[in-house]
């Protein structure tokens, strides 16, 4: 079938491509331009059109708190910065664009005391120190009392003291007066590795020891930490860890990633978080050659080499090094999320919506809200520990909001303080569930929980009450020592013994035997009394398991009793 002609014996396409060729090159040029920009808009997700519509007013700071939080209405409220709204630098109104001129922009210039501490494995990390005192004494000489706040800041994957953010954070807590210390990562500051360990996205071990160390040798210097995006995770998790057997008096999460395994499945979604995730691990496989001698040694260090997502790296090393089963084992076992519940340190978090590398989808919402010690702020935009502001972009806005928490929170009376009982934490990934009402049925037939340890803090664990009653049961056991102190009845150690008595004296030594059984059945009462406090549904199933197994008999006395009273009105009928 022939094309369609017309006059002249052009055909439709012919006389098309004339048209076309009649149309200036510069407006194909402008054509192709506008496509172009209308595409680069979708994909460095700018926002200044948005911006410019709003009046360049900036997105307002949302805070996400408990109601009756303490935290909130006596430390963030008197934060300007998380009350206020956060205006992006224009030429900077872009996520990506923020994120990548934080690695090209121009920090504050100072000069790091470097401090090599050995941890107990052999390991080496680089504390680098900036006082407060370096700002103004040219010679460094400390003229601060003992009582300075100190804060320790853990960096983010691959990063140390020297990233641009990291400086922008030491250098404003320094100009408020106080001491700064970067705890860096094994391995990162030009520190070689001198153990077989390696950190991680859940490694707590060196955070933990650095900050007792610290606690210990500087124990009238409040230590406040903060965390960001990986370094983020580990504080948080960490805090979880410890609950209130911690000295850190309060803490910063800043982008953190919260939950691994989101984190994983979003880097991986589209174009764009796929740049940054072969960025990522080729830091992470420049990291691996600086220390390839033990890599090799301990890792799959030519699956290493291959790596080109952060997933495989953490295949071939993270996971052969920390001994993890999978991938995924190691990112649900190190996510943060998990540990929100049991944190009860006063903490801010900061997360911007728009983050490039941690997505809003992992954020724990409802953990935060739940925890009275947290107050969560998000922005629309900041990008990843950018959030520039200010014509110049010389000034982070997360900086200033951090600074503003914690010296509020230093100048009030809710600085957490370290509890000197001994006491056992739970993870958070425990659920009320594996404590009760599952019980242990004992062989004097008493029933006790299962679980090592009470659901409060203050009472005794509960395999203390459970060994009382079993001691306490062999009251009438065969023991010799009639001459036992009050003091070892009442601990359980020692019991009555029963001897042979002559009629003589029986009255007395009745009564004495009386007030012994009851010294001895004290702490019998107590435990109960305590089991029945502590777990109290424990109760209702013993109620329920009595009732089950005591009904055929029940029913068979009932029987036996009104057989012979309805024996005789029968007869007679």
């Amino acid at each position: 079938m022939s094309a369609p002609t017309v006059a002249g014996g052009e055909s439709a396409g012919e006389l098309f491509l004339r048209a076309a060729a009649l149309v200036p090159a510069e407006h194909y040029a402008l054509a192709a331009l506008a496509v172009l920009s209308v595409i680069g808009y979708r994909f460095l997700e700018l926002h200044v059109l948005g911006d410019l519509l709003r009046g360049f007013r900036g997105g307002r700071v949302d805070l996400v708190f408990h109601p009756a939080s303490e935290i909130y209405h006596c430390v963030a409220s008197k934060c300007r910065s998380l009350h206020g709204r956060y205006l992006v630098t224009p030429w900077l109104a872009s996520p990506h664009l923020q994120t990548l001129f934080l690695g090209i922009g121009r920090p504050p210039s100072f000069t790091y005391n470097r401090q090599l501490y050995t941890v107990r494995d052999g390991g080496t990390i680089a504390l680098d120190w900036f006082l407060a005192s370096d700002l103004e004494d040219a010679d460094g000489v400390i003229s601060q009392d003992a009582s300075t706040p100190l804060v320790v800041v853990v960096p983010g994957l691959t990063s140390d003291s020297d990233s641009a953010y990291v400086k922008h954070l030491v250098h404003s807590m320094a100009r408020k007066g106080w001491n700064v210390v970067v705890s860096n990562h094994r391995g990162l500051g030009g520190v070689s590795i001198t153990s077989d360990c390696l950190y991680n996205g859940g490694w707590t071990d060196d955070v933990r020891e650095i900050i007792n160390y610290l606690h210990h040798k500087y124990p009238e210097a409040p230590i406040f930490c903060v965390g960001t995006s990986i370094g983020a995770n580990i504080l948080v998790k960490y805090l979880g860890e410890e609950g209130e057997n911690t000295p850190v008096a309060g803490a910063a999460s800043i982008c953190n990633p919260w939950d691994l395994v989101v984190g994983d499945r979003f880097i991986s979604r589209k174009l764009v978080q796929r740049i940054y995730d072969r960025a990522l691990s080729f830091g992470l496989k420049g990291y691996a050659k600086l220390h390839q001698p033990v890599l090799a040694r301990l890792a799959n260090w030519e699956g290493i080499k291959k790596s080109r997502s952060i997933r495989e790296f953490d295949h071939h090393a993270t996971c052969i090094v920390a001994k993890y089963e999978t991938v995924d084992t190691y990112y649900r076992r190190c996510s943060s999320a998990s540990y929100v519940g049991t944190v009860s340190v006063p903490l801010l978090c900061v997360s911007a919506l728009d983050d490039p590398l941690c997505t809003r989808e992992a954020i724990p919402w409802d953990e935060c809200r739940a925890n009275k010690k947290i107050i969560l702020a998000t922005t629309p935009n900041g990008g990843h520990l950018a959030f520039f502001e200010g014509l110049t972009a010389g000034r982070l806005w997360w900086v200033r909001a951090v600074s503003e928490f914690l010296s509020a929170l230093h100048e009030s009376s809710y600085m957490h303080r370290q509890k000197t009982e001994d006491h056992v934490l739970h993870s958070s990934l425990e659920s009320s569930i594996d404590k009760s009402p599952y019980v242990n049925f004992l062989g004097d037939g008493m029933i006790a929980p299962a679980t090592d340890d009470c659901p409060v803090n203050d009472g005794p664990p509960c395999s203390q009450i459970v060994n009382e009653l079993k001691l306490n049961n062999g009251v009438n056991a065969t023991q010799q020592n009639e001459g036992a102190t009050e003091a070892e009845i009442k601990s359980g150690i020692q019991v009555d013994a029963v001897h042979a008595q002559s009629p003589a004296g029986s009255a007395k030594q009745q009564g004495e035997k009386a007030n012994k059984i009851h010294d001895a059945i004290a702490p019998v009462k107590r435990s109960i009394n305590r089991l029945t406090r502590y777990q109290g549904r424990s109760v209702w199933l013993l109620a329920y398991i009595s009732f089950v197994t005591s009904w055929p008999l029940l029913g068979s006395l009932a029987f036996i009793v009104f057989r012979k009273k309805f024996r005789n009105p029968f007869s007679a009928k």
